[in-house]
């Protein structure tokens, strides 16, 4: 069985955000960074798929070579080796592309990835590789495993939970819950430095989109408190005060 995970790198959640350039550039100075968690998921439930099916699992990230010893912690965990496109991410659709572009030159069973990366939280890039390579898709999955030739999935929903049987080849995008994280030993760090890393160059994908500036969040406002008998100027507040929103 062949696996490809697709891998996001993010900046680490205690992060201090600025911005630069009269608010059009993201300023990279003095950022960690860091295995995008849901696609870490991915990557560990597919490690473990590989132990119990014995299958090959290939990493695929779209970024330059300031990532590479972020992209040997997924061969440290447990990956047999790893692609980077040489490309810089400016969009999910983007990186959509490149990858199922990728994906379209070999015979994957399964691509698994995080169902959003934490920085700019679009949740599409597992989606649109679905949709790209015409495969059945589940989405924020709690639990996976393949039987036969069926990825066996469960995911929740409003009101209960899921169960899905799909013919593979197939993908699905990772939801917190599914798996523990996989932490690298000292053999598998030791094993990465000689795991392939291989650097292709971007398909002739463009980006559709382009980013006009950037804002922080606004910081926390005042609280209002209002008593029990104070009802109707709560809805009136919630209907009608525009600095809530």
């Amino acid at each position: 069985m062949e696996i490809l995970v697709c891998m996001s790198v993010v900046p680490d959640t205690t992060t201090k955000i600025t911005f630069s350039d009269n608010n059009k550039t993201f300023n990279k100075t003095g950022v960690q960074y860091i295995i995008n968690p849901y696609c870490e998921l991915a990557l560990s439930k597919a490690i473990e798929l590989s132990e119990k099916h014995n299958a090959n699992v290939t990493v695929i990230h779209v970024g330059g070579n300031q990532n590479d010893p972020i992209i040997r912690k997924a061969l440290a965990m447990g990956a047999h080796q790893a692609i980077r496109v040489d490309a810089e991410p400016k969009d999910g659709q983007f990186v959509a592309r490149e990858i199922a572009e990728y994906a379209k030159t070999k015979s994957f069973d399964l691509i698994l990835s995080g169902r959003e990366s934490i920085d700019f939280n679009s949740g599409m890039v597992g989606n649109l590789v679905a949709a790209y390579l015409d495969l059945e898709h589940a989405n924020v999955v709690t639990e996976l495993d393949v039987d036969d030739n069926n990825l066996i999935c469960i995911r929740d929903i409003d009101g209960g939970r899921e169960k899905l049987a799909i013919k593979m080849p197939a993908s699905a995008s990772a939801q917190k819950d599914l798996i523990e994280p996989k932490i690298p030993n000292m053999r598998g760090i030791m094993q990465a430095r000689t795991k392939p890393l291989h650097v292709i160059a971007p398909s002739v994908a463009e980006n559709v989109g382009n980013i006009q500036n950037y804002e922080l969040p606004k910081g926390k406002q005042e609280v209002k408190l209002f008593d029990t008998d104070e009802v109707a100027n709560l809805i009136d507040v919630l209907k009608n005060d525009k600095k809530l929103f």
